[in-house]
Formats: structure tokens, sequence, C-alpha cells
């Protein structure tokens, strides 16, 4: 009975802070606007809302990942939470821009540490045979969270203002810190004992940094070399990991696991072709359409509340069905419904606008759980650490990618103005040209699905909950 309470204790507690963390993107992506006129940012300068968080967030998954799997993966969650929690309150006492994008980033940084832990700590406290099931309950709270997001959003920016959707951030962090101290008994630390690669670590942050600086930069030159340097860090890091004894990344895992590889590959292209969707259709329904925050997190809602809603049966679904049929239904879905966005316009009927939301939200609810079930059980448990903040890493590369396209478009189209309704026409067009972008590139994902294989197997032991 205290065995089964504690598995359903972590449940609970993952369940609520996977709501947390896109609630919070998604509500500030309808205040976005708000922020741009208080700060007078143009749109490139807007981007780092989420870049700066985004990066921050890629930087420190991998190293926490590894260190989740030596140290324990419950305290490294709750120190992610900590500071997820402070830097929510910094960005909310934010006087000028460049204090508030360095505390985005301190807020990415928790949300790496808990990005590489939560499904981690998920997969090690319920089997194999149960684990679609709870980690599509841990994917619906993500999208209830992106649900919520936009109408709350809105509503609290129009009462009291942008900054109040951090506090209240602060405030559920807060409580979710007191929950899991409360609830959860044990730890999970499977490799306790093995080293941590600080000189890979090192790499791979200042190459990462370097390459999605550099990107942003683009299309003057020295952005490209940025992004070259950071190219040529990142193949260092898997030259030097692959020669480690203890590596932060077991890169064997991508050349001997092709399940691995390919769901891993599936998910940062499907990141990248949907991540940005929130962002270009809350400054296309605020800035085109003249809607209120208000209308346009009503309209905004339609897919994650798809999502929300879908995912725990697609998670159920992979637990009978090969993964890689269900995650590839999804993407072809998502393809379409980008396809849809490649052809809005000022005139385009909201209906229209509603239905493509839906289709990438039926498509990613598809997508998502059984593509994150592939991943954890194509692994052994001394590398659940690693492979969650591997998928989360995707996740988190394919945001900056999908901002950062954005960006490049934007900088391109429009150049570094502020986002008016005389600058509208343009703004249209780069959104249009931004989705023909990620439509294509979902339409590879999709093959990269396929190609996993198959990764069903016979259920393993009944997992250890709160293994000391």
């Amino acid at each position: 009975m205290e065995h089964t309470a504690n598995r359903r204790s972590v449940l609970l507690v993952m369940t609520v802070s996977a709501f947390l963390t896109p609630f919070m993107s998604s509500a500030v992506n309808i205040a976005l606007p708000s922020i741009a006129r208080e700060f007078a940012m143009d749109a490139v300068t807007l981007s780092w809302m989420a870049t700066a968080y985004s990066l921050a967030a890629a930087l420190f998954l991998l190293p926490f990942g590894r260190i989740a799997d030596i140290y324990g993966r419950k305290r490294v969650f709750v120190a992610g939470m900590i500071a997820f929690a402070l830097g929510s309150v910094l960005v909310a006492s934010s006087p000028i821009t460049i204090w508030l994008l360095i505390h985005r980033a301190l807020q990415g940084l928790g949300a790496g540490m808990i990005f590489s832990t939560g499904v981690a700590i998920l997969t090690s406290a319920f089997a194999a045979g149960e684990r679609g099931r709870v980690l599509g309950i841990n994917v619906a709270a993500t999208y209830a969270g992106l649900s919520v997001g936009p109408f709350l959003g809105g509503q609290l920016t129009a009462s009291w203002g942008w900054r109040s959707i951090f506090w209240c951030t602060a405030l559920l962090g807060g409580a979710i810190i007191a929950l899991t101290c409360w609830q959860l008994r044990g730890e999970w630390a499977e490799a306790r004992g093995e080293r941590f690669d600080l000189v890979g670590s090192l790499v791979y942050g200042v190459s990462l940094v370097a390459l999605m600086y550099g990107f942003s930069r683009l299309p003057v030159a020295p952005g490209g070399v940025l992004a070259a340097g950071g190219l040529l860090g990142l193949a260092l890091f898997v030259w030097w990991e692959s020669r480690s004894n203890s590596p932060v990344l077991h890169v064997g895992l991508f050349w001997q696991n092709p399940a691995f590889a390919f769901s891993n590959l599936a998910a940062l292209i499907s990141y990248t072709t949907t991540s940005a969707v929130g962002l270009l259709l809350s400054l296309y329904l605020q800035n085109v359409r003249a809607m209120s925050a208000q209308s346009a997190g009503v309209v905004l809602v339609s897919q994650p509340a798809i999502q929300a809603a879908l995912s725990p049966l697609a998670g159920r679904l992979s637990d009978q069905i090969e993964p890689r049929r269900v995650a590839s239904l999804g993407m072809a879905l998502t393809s379409l419904g980008l396809i849809i966005f490649v052809f809005i316009s000022a005139t385009t009927l909201l209906w229209i606008v509603i239905t493509g939301l839906m289709l990438l939200g039926l498509g990613f609810a598809l997508f998502s759980s059984p593509n994150v079930n592939a991943v954890m059980s194509c692994v052994d448990r001394r590398r659940y650490g690693v492979a969650s903040a591997t998928l989360a890493t995707m996740r988190v590369i394919g945001q900056m990618l999908s901002t950062g396209a954005a960006t490049l478009v934007f900088a391109v189209v429009m150049g570094r103005v502020q986002i008016t309704p005389e600058s509208s026409p343009l703004l249209v067009r780069s959104i249009k040209v931004v989705f023909a972008i990620f439509a294509a590139l979902c339409l590879v994902g999709i093959r990269a699905s396929l190609a996993r294989g198959n990764v069903l197997s016979p259920a393993e032991p009944q997992a250890e909950v709160g293994k000391q």
C-alpha cells in the first residue's frame, strides 16, 4: 500500500510540475505585445524573451540529467524548481530590458533541471507496461498548461499587467516545492558513484551558446562565424564523449540504438516546426487582426486543449501499438495543419485559423507521448536521466531553432522595426514564409519517425519507487 501511495505521489508531483512551465510559456506569448510596448522592443529583441529562456534550459539539460543519475533525481528536481520560482520573482521585478532577459535565463536554468528529471523519475517509478499511461497523463498536464496559459495570461495581463503572470508562476512553483518535500520519499540515483564529465559539459555549453547566438545574428557575417564555430564545438563534444569513460551523453546510444536516435530526431523536427506557432499567431491575431489579448488567448487555446484531451489516449495506445505508427500519423496531421497556415492572410476566416490549430493539436497529441514512451523504453535504468535529458534537449533546441527561424525571417523580411499596424503586411509575409519552412521540414520528419523501427518489448519487472 505504501509503495502504491508513493507512486501516486510521484505522478501527482510530476503532473503538477509538467503543467507549470508550459503554462508560463504560453501565458507569456500572449503578454509579448504588452512587454514590447513597455520596454520599446523591436521584433528581434522581443524574440529573446523566448530565446534567453530556451538557451539557458538547453545549456543545463544534459549536464543536470547526468548529475541527477549520479546524485539523485529528486534533489536536482527540487533545486531546479527553486531556481525557476526565484527567476519568476526576479522577472516580475525587472526594471529594464537587460535584467528582464537575464532573469528569463535564470528561469531557463531551473527549467532545464526540471525537464531533465521529471520524465526520468516517472520512468523509474513505473513499470514498462504502465509507462504509456502515466507519460500520457504527464503530457496531458503539459498541454493543459498550454491550454490554460493563453486564456489566463490574457486575463492577468488585462487586469493586473504582464508581471502578474510571473508572480502566479512563482506561487505555483513554491507549492510544488512544498508538495515534493512533503510527499515524495526516497531517491533515484542508479548511476551513484560514477564520475561527472566536467570538461565535456563545458565544451557542450560553450558550443551551444555560440551556435544559437550566431544563428540569431544571421544573416550578418559575425553570426555565420559564431554558428560555424558552435557546430565545430559540438563535433568536438561528440568526439570527446565517445572517448570518455563516464560521458555526459553516451553517444553510442545514437550509433547503436536506431530507435533512440530516430525518436530523438523526430522530436527535434517536431518541436522545431511547432514551437513558434503560439508566438507567430499571437502576433498575427493581436497586430494584424487587432484582437485583444483575451480574445487571442481564446483562439490559441484550441490547439493545446485538443492535445491535453487526447494525450492520455495516445499514451495508452503506445503501450499496445508500435509507438512509431501512432507518432508518425501524428506528424502527418501536424504537417497538414502547418500547410494551412502557409496561406494565411489579413482576411483569413477565423474558423480556418482555429481548424489549423486543432489539426496541430491532434497531430502533436498523437506524436508526443508515444515518442516519449519510445525513447524511455529503449534504454537501461542507469541512463534514464540522460535519456530524459536528451529528449528534453531535443525539445528545447527545437524550440530555439523554431524561434530562431522566426527571428531570422523577421530580420530579413521586416528588418529591426517595432511591430505596428503600418508594418503588418510585412509581418504577414514573414509569418507565411516561416510556416512554409516549418511545413516542408515536418514532412521530412514523418520519414524520421517511421525509420525508428519497433520498440515495444515484454514488460520489465516492477519499477522501484523511492530507491535509496
